[in-house]
């Protein structure tokens, strides 16, 4: 009788055990369905704003950042494209313009006639005027007047125009290269004489002369051996 009683009370226990383990289990594994930590992959593929690969976040990587663009009133320095050199004006505010007169056909008339470039040339009033405008617009450092020619890019003597302000600037007369080689209004000048002589020679076309001056003068004046 004592065994058969001691059996009873075991299988009591036994039962009342695995019942209170079977409810924790089941506990746990309703805890865990229904918790989810912040940060968790669910919380990432709403696309919240400003999550990193979120279609909807500001900075994102569809843009990229913007370039500033010099305005108008900007150094000439700022302004001037990659490539361009000391002594070369700002191609958008002085890309050069040409005397319809002048052309392959009529240079014995014109700019090989000694006086045509005088002749054509514009006042001294309306060159000051558009000068002291054009320093504002270059927004030179230095205003004084003296401190610059108004010149034309393409010049007079090879078929500038004389009085359209896209093909005058005021050229600063003291302008060099980084190695100290000077490219101010001197220089051009004597370049001008040089490119003037050849086109009534023969020597080189009108129309190159006239793009080697608007495009890029310094280097042109480079590779023709700085007359």
């Amino acid at each position: 009788m004592a065994v058969a009683a001691l059996l009873v009370v075991g299988l009591v226990v036994l039962s009342q055990s695995g019942s209170g383990s079977s409810q924790g289990a089941d506990e746990r594994a309703a805890a865990s369905s229904t918790y989810m930590p912040s940060g968790s992959i669910q919380g990432a593929a709403t696309g919240a704003p400003g999550m990193a690969g979120s279609s909807n976040a500001p900075g994102g990587f569809e843009g990229s950042p913007a370039t500033a663009v010099p305005s108008p009133g900007s150094s000439v320095e700022a302004a001037r494209p990659a490539g361009r050199l000391p002594g070369e004006p700002d191609p958008a505010l002085t890309p050069g313009a040409l005397n319809p007169a002048v052309t392959p056909a009529t240079i014995g008339s014109t700019i090989c006639v000694a006086g045509y470039s005088s002749r054509i040339r514009p006042p001294s009033d309306y060159t000051s005027a558009l000068k002291r405008r054009q320093i504002a617009e270059y927004g030179y450092a230095d205003p004084r007047l003296s401190s610059y020619e108004e010149d034309h890019l393409i010049p007079l003597s090879i078929g500038g125009a004389p009085r359209d302000p896209r093909n005058l600037w005021p050229e600063p007369r003291n302008a060099a290269l980084p190695d100290g080689t000077d490219v101010g209004a001197t220089t051009k000048d004597r370049f001008e004489v040089y490119l003037h002589e050849r086109v009534c020679s023969g020597a080189i076309a009108l129309g190159i002369a006239q793009r080697q001056m608007a495009s890029d003068w310094v280097r042109a004046w480079e590779a023709a051996g700085r007359p």
